[in-house]
């Protein structure tokens, strides 16, 4: 290994050198901000003739230690690619510029030094930095500059090309080529066979974009290969599952969420989110058999696609459900769900079992979220909840499994539940469930049902500001009880395509408002509102009744009988008290202890550790 400090124009404009960025490496990540502050920096030192040269971090990459002047020099980049992509952008925006302003001397330079080899005729090596995939053939279409035909594929190599374009003017452009001279960089040279790429690469964070479990995860898979046998294994597992993991509306990557996810289900302990990749190389040491593990976590991934991205999946019945699964964010629930995916595709059970099971999730999560339950041990229900499943009797085993859990970790029943929702706040809670609540509602055996989108709105009945009829019509001391224990609550709540026409107007006004009051609203919610004379305390409690009925038919609590005296093994840390509880035996370090007294296990346990 050799370390030397180095210009970036002298690293770039090397004879017929390409910088290759291999398959193992994270991906180009660079957003605007980065962008903007190096942006600055090169226009700060290039504007201060003070300033001689500026540190911008390190660049690793592997070399073979032999080449011939007739073949192109290979750097494998390691790490660095962030800023060579960066920088490499910055100087394709002076060529456009140099280009448009007719100034051919100072476009050729620039192409000809730092962004092709000038005398290279191959293709595959003509451009000097070799990216990966999508993004080697957005810096391609960048380089060509013929922006008539849109790149069809995100990128974020052309997001920050047209930072760049749009901030690099013929004013500036001079000083950035002087600041871009005064960069300076360690060049850290690794000889390809003779140092440890995978060990260097394991403790570099110098881009300051921390390498997520994901990078780490794809380093430890492909960097040991054979450059072909990189290339074959990215393109047929890694580029795919990268693919499948990606939530498509934010447009951002959960590769490591993913095979954290995966990890949970194949293993059945949950990963620390910063330990996902030591978990993943401790269970897979192996290498030999890694390819046959890539199989099934590539299969994993379509079902998680399809969880993250709802829209993917085909049947308009389940992917119904998985929307409503993906909005409330039940995502501690994806491992279980993977795996019930993994059956429905094996038609190890059919499509309304599998509806079913998806909407027993719903009621269990969000009758726990109705009564205030801690979501805290979720995780690890969800996680051991395969475990409990009889594939020949599945939905009836899963409605067991759940209604067996106690204490915190409870199926919330009907009373505790109506109990709780009368007087729930539940306009300020999260947007997302406040919807999710009063679509399901709106939807529940409603034939014509009205599309909900962004005009329709939460609507007070008893508004939150009140005009002064209000006070008149209930009298201050209902006026009082109203405002003060049922503005938020569900009862007094609905849907509202006018909400900025009803507003504070007094009952009768929003019945009758023309065009726009109850009764001429097409949403099955204000149906029960159409027909009233009054809005009072006592409408509030019949109002809560009806919907209530519904509530409990839309989420439901499973209607089956369970042997409630049997025994389920727990594990001791997510227990409840244990007061009053029987303790037959304990399993610790895979030995059973036939111990019935708990005080006697905790001393049987401490005296094993410090064994």
């Amino acid at each position: 290994m050799k370390a030397n400090e180095t210009k970036i124009i002298q690293f770039l404009e090397q004879y017929k050198t390409q910088f290759v960025i291999p398959v193992y490496q994270r991906n180009y990540d660079w957003s605007i901000p980065q962008c903007e502050q190096l942006l600055n920096d090169i226009l700060d030192i290039g504007n201060n003739d003070n300033i001689t040269t500026h540190f911008i971090g390190g660049i690793v990459f592997i070399h073979d230690d032999l080449h011939t002047v007739a073949t192109v020099r290979e750097l494998t980049i390691i790490d660095g690619q962030q800023r060579l992509t960066t920088i490499t952008l910055v100087y394709l925006a002076i060529y456009h510029l140099a280009k448009k302003l007719g100034i051919e001397e100072t476009a050729n330079e620039i192409l000809n030094t730092y962004i092709v080899n000038q005398y290279v005729k191959q293709d595959e090596q003509k451009v000097k930095l070799k990216l990966t995939s999508d993004n080697d053939r957005a810096l391609k279409y960048l380089i060509r500059g013929d922006r008539t035909e849109e790149f069809k594929k995100y990128s974020r190599v052309i997001d920050n090309f047209n930072y760049f374009e749009k901030n690099v003017n013929e004013d500036n452009y001079k000083v950035i080529l002087k600041g871009l001279e005064k960069l300076i960089f360690v060049e850290i040279s690794l000889e390809r066979g003779k140092d440890d790429p995978q060990r260097i690469f394991e403790s570099l964070n110098s881009t300051g974009l921390d390498l997520s479990q994901a990078d780490l995860i794809r380093n430890y898979i492909l960097m040991d290969l054979n450059l072909d046998e990189q290339q074959r294994v990215y393109q047929d597992y890694w580029l795919i599952i990268e693919n499948l993991a990606r939530d498509e509306v934010k447009n951002i990557s959960k590769v490591s969420d993913f095979i954290r996810d995966y990890l949970t289900l194949i293993h059945k302990n949950i990963p620390n989110k910063s330990k996902v990749y030591e978990e993943f190389k401790n269970k897979y040491p192996d290498k030999v058999n890694l390819e046959e593990v890539l199989k099934t976590i590539k299969r994993f991934a379509k079902y998680y696609n399809k969880l993250i991205n709802p829209k993917n999946e085909k049947d308009t019945d389940i992917r119904k459900d998985l929307e409503y699964i993906n909005r409330l964010e039940i995502n501690v629930a994806y491992p279980f769900l993977m795996q019930v995916y993994f059956d429905f595709e094996e038609a190890i059970i059919d499509k309304h079992t599998f509806i079913q099971i998806l909407l027993v999730v719903q009621s269990f999560v969000w009758r726990r979220f109705i009564i205030g339950l801690s979501t805290n041990s979720l995780n690890k229900i969800f996680m051991n909840l395969y475990e409990k499943i009889d594939t020949n009797n599945y939905l009836f085993s899963l409605q067991k499994a759940l209604l067996q859990k106690k204490g915190s970790q409870r199926f919330p029943n009907n009373k505790e539940v109506l109990d709780a929702l009368k007087f729930k706040d539940v306009y300020n809670i999260k947007s997302k469930n406040r919807t999710y609540l009063l679509e399901k509602l709106e939807y529940y055996q409603n034939f014509e049902p009205v599309i909900l989108d962004n005009k329709i709105t939460i609507e007070h009945i008893f508004p939150q500001n009140p005009d002064p009829q209000w006070l008149k019509d209930l009298g201050k001391e209902e006026f009082d009880d109203i405002k003060n224990n049922y503005l938020h609550t569900l009862a007094n709540l609905t849907l509202s395509g006018v909400n900025a026409q009803l507003k504070n107007k007094s009952f009768l006004e929003k019945r009758d408002l023309k065009d726009y009051g109850y009764k001429y609203s097409n949403l099955n919610l204000n149906k029960y509102l159409e027909d009233l004379d009054k809005w009072d305390k006592s409408e509030i409690k019949k109002r809560f009744n009806d919907l209530a009925k519904n509530f409990l038919k839309i989420w439901c609590y499973p209607d089956i009988d369970i042997n409630d005296k049997e025994t389920e093994e727990v594990n001791i840390f997510d227990a409840d008290e244990p007061k009053g509880k029987k303790l037959e035996y304990a399993i610790f370090c895979d030995e059973k202890l036939q111990i019935k007294e708990v005080a006697k296990l905790y001393a049987e346990v401490f005296k094993k550790l410090f064994e």
